[in-house]
C-alpha cells in the first residue's frame, strides 16, 4: 500500500509538506489550550485576579482561531489532493487496462476490473484523505501530548504507562482479525458484482427461459455471501469500540482517583489535575486514531494489492520496440506456419496453419465449432500474439507494425458487435472520426442498414443505447459492418458477421459488398456455406489445422469435411 500511495503522491509533495505544517501548527495549538485552561484556574480563579482571566481566555480565543483556521485549510488541501490521487489512480488503471489483450482481460475479469477501478480506487482514496488529514496529527499529538503531562504532573504520568500499552494492544489485535474479513469482501463484491453483470446482460435469456426464480436465487447467495463477511466485520468494531471506551474511561477515573489523592496532599494543583486529564485524553485518541486507520489500514491494503496486481501485470501483446510504418499498404495478409495455445492449454487451438490473403480476393473460413475459426482471425490485429510462427501484413510481421498504422489497416466486424453509448453517427465514426454525412450513409447503404436507419427518430442522430440494446440482433450487426467500412481499411475481418441475417439480406450485402473491398483482403469467417459459396478461396478448418483449401466447386469435388459441411446446410441442388 505504501508504495502505491508514495508513487502516485510524489507529484504532490510540495501540498502534503503544507498539509503537515498546518496539521503540527493546528495539533500545537490544541495542545496548548489545557496548560492555559490549568492557569486561568490555578492563578485566576483561585486567586480571583480577573484580568488574568480575561487575558488568559482572550489568548485562548485567538489561539482556537488558528487551531480552526489551519484546520479547515489543512482538511481542504488534504481533501483535494486526495482526490487527485484517487484520480491519478483511475487514470493509470484505465491505462493499463487498455493496453491489456484479450489474455489478461480474461485472467482478471471483467467484474473484478471493475471493482477495482471504482470500491478499491475508492479505499485507497480515502485512506490517503485520513492519512493527511488524521494519521499525519496523531504521531504529533501523542508525543506533544506526553510531553505536556509529564510537565504538568510527573507523578501521574505513571497511569500512561500501564495505559497507553493496553489500548494499543487492544486496536492492533482488533486491526490484525480485520485483514482477512477485508480481503474476503472484496472479493465477495467482485463475486456480486460478476452476478449482476451477467443477469442485467443477459435478463432476455433469463426471461425468455423463465429463470427469474433461479437468478434471484443466485442473486440471494452472492448478497448473503457479501453479508456474511460484512457482519463478521460488524461484530469486530462493535466488541472494539465498547472495550475502546472502557479502557479510556478507566483511564479517566484512574487521573481523578490518584489526581484527588495528590490535590488533597497539597503534591497537585486542581488546574494542573484538570489539565492533565485534558492531556489523558490527547493522548487516548492519538492511539485510538493511530489504532482506528490500523483498522481501515487492511482494507486500504487489500484493495492497493489489488490495484497493483493490475498496473505491474505486463501485457503479453507489446507494442514493438521499433515500430514499422509502410508507406504503401496494399493489405496482402500472410499466415507462415502459425501455431496458437491458450495460457494453460494442453493442446494448441491452431496449429501449423499457412496461407495467404492477397488484396482484391475473399479468403473464407469455416470449419466445425471449435475448429479455431474465431481465434485465427484475432490473431491479425493481436488480440492475441501466435505462439509459433509469422503473421504478416505486406511482408511486414504484425509484431512490428506500428500499432496507430495498424488500427487503420484493419477493419475487425467481431462475433458479438457492440455499439457504445450515443448516436448512430458517433457510433459509425468510431471507424474514422473525421467521415462525412454521405459517407456514413454509404457505409449504411452498402450494409444494408441504411432503410432502417432512415427510419428511426433523428436518422444518425437516433440514440443508441449501451452494447446497442434498443436495435435487434441484425440491426446490430449491419452497423458494425457499416463502421467497418467507413475507415475503409486494407484487410476486412468478418467473424461470422452475417449470422444474424436473412438469406436475402446477406446475398444483397455480399453483393454490395464486392465493388466496396475490390482493393482490400476481405477475410470472412462464416458457420454458413451460402455466405461464403462465392468465396476466392476457401479454406477448411478442423480441429486447428488446415484440412482443404480451394473454391467451393473445388472442394465439394474433393474435400470430406468440407462436403460434411456442405450437406448439413444445403441440399444437392443447392450446392451444385
Amino acid at each position: 500500500m505504501l508504495l502505491l500511495i508514495r508513487r502516485f503522491l510524489r507529484p504532490y509533495r510540495g501540498v502534503v509538506l503544507l498539509v503537515c505544517v498546518l496539521q503540527l501548527v493546528q495539533t500545537l495549538a490544541a495542545l496548548y489550550l489545557p496548560t492555559l485552561n490549568a492557569r486561568i484556574i490555578d492563578e485566576g480563579v483561585v486567586t480571583g485576579d480577573v484580568d488574568l482571566i480575561w487575558r488568559t481566555g482572550g489568548l485562548m480565543l485567538a489561539i482556537s482561531g488558528l487551531q480552526a483556521a489551519t484546520n479547515v485549510v489543512a482538511i481542504y488541501f488534504g481533501a483535494r489532493t486526495a482526490m487527485a490521487v484517487g484520480r491519478d489512480v483511475r487514470e493509470s488503471l484505465f491505462t493499463r487496462v487498455m493496453d491489456f489483450s484479450t489474455q489478461e482481460m480474461t485472467q482478471f475479469g471483467t467484474p473484478s476490473l471493475i471493482t477495482r477501478s471504482t470500491n478499491d480506487v475508492q479505499q485507497v482514496q480515502m485512506f490517503a484523505f485520513m492519512a493527511m488529514t488524521v494519521i499525519i496529527m496523531a504521531p504529533i499529538m501523542l508525543i506533544g501530548g506526553v510531553i505536556m503531562a509529564v510537565n504538568q504532573d510527573a507523578g501521574l504520568s505513571l497511569l500512561l504507562v500501564a495505559v497507553v500499552p493496553v489500548l494499543g494492544g487492544t486496536m492492533a489485535m482488533v486491526a490484525w482479525r480485520m485483514v482477512p474479513y477485508f480481503r474476503a469482501m472484496q472479493k465477495r463484491l467482485d463475486a456480486i458484482n460478476g452476478v449482476l453483470r451477467e443477469q442485467i446482460t443477459g435478463i432476455r435469456v433469463v426471461r425468455a427461459f423463465v429463470k427469474e426464480r433461479a437468478e434471484a436465487v443466485r442473486f440471494e447467495r452472492a448478497n448473503a455471501d457479501l453479508r456474511e463477511v460484512a457482519l463478521k466485520v460488524g461484530w469486530v468494531m462493535a466488541f472494539a469500540i465498547p472495550l475502546v471506551m472502557l479502557i479510556v474511561n478507566a483511564g479517566s477515573i484512574g487521573v481523578i482517583w490518584f489526581g484527588g489523592h495528590r490535590v488533597d496532599e497539597g503534591a497537585a494543583d486542581v488546574g494542573s489535575i484538570i489539565a492533565f486529564l485534558s492531556y489523558l485524553m490527547f493522548i487516548m485518541m492519538a492511539v485510538m486514531i493511530a489504532t482506528m486507520m490500523f483498522m481501515f489500514a487492511p482494507r486500504a491494503a487489500v484493495s492497493s494489492e489489488r490495484i497493483m496486481a493490475v498496473l505491474s501485470s505486463e501485457p503479453t501483446v507489446l507494442p514493438p520496440k521499433d515500430p514499422r510504418r509502410p508507406e504503401q499498404v496494399r493489405g496482402r495478409v500472410q499466415f507462415d506456419n502459425v501455431s496458437f495455445a491458450y495460457p494453460g492449454a494442453e493442446e494448441p487451438v491452431i496449429e501449423e496453419l499457412s496461407f495467404t490473403a492477397e488484396p482484391g480476393q475473399t479468403t473464407a473460413i469455416i470449419g466445425s465449432t471449435g475448429a479455431g475459426k474465431t481465434t485465427l482471425i484475432t490473431l491479425v490485429p493481436r488480440l492475441f500474439d501466435a505462439t509459433e510462427g509469422t503473421i504478416s501484413i505486406d511482408g511486414v510481421d504484425v509484431r512490428d507494425l506500428d500499432p496507430e498504422l495498424m488500427s487503420h489497416i484493419i477493419g475487425l466486424v467481431p462475433q458479438r458487435p457492440y455499439l457504445f453509448t450515443g448516436t448512430v453517427a458517433s457510433n459509425l465514426r468510431y471507424g474514422r472520426e473525421d467521415a462525412s454525412d454521405e459517407e456514413l450513409w454509404e457505409a449504411l447503404q452498402v450494409a444494408q442498414a441504411a432503410n432502417f436507419v432512415a427510419s428511426m427518430d433523428g436518422a444518425l442522430d437516433a440514440p443508441i443505447a449501451q452494447g446497442g440494446t434498443n436495435v435487434s440482433g441484425g440491426q446490430r450487426q449491419r452497423l458494425a459492418i457499416a463502421r467497418a467500412l467507413v475507415r475503409r481499411p486494407a484487410v476486412y475481418l468478418f467473424d461470422d458477421s452475417f449470422s444474424a441475417l436473412d438469406y436475402t439480406t446477406d446475398a444483397a450485402l455480399r453483393a454490395a459488398l464486392r465493388p466496396r473491398t475490390r482493393d482490400a483482403s476481405v477475410i470472412v469467417v462464416a458457420q454458413r456455406v451460402a455466405s461464403i459459396r462465392d468465396a476466392d478461396q476457401i479454406l477448411v478448418l478442423d480441429h486447428g489445422r488446415l484440412v482443404g483449401r480451394g473454391t467451393h466447386s473445388e472442394l465439394l469435388a474433393a474435400n470430406q469435411t468440407y462436403q460434411e459441411i456442405v450437406s448439413s446446410q444445403l441440399t444437392a441442388a443447392e450446392a451444385a
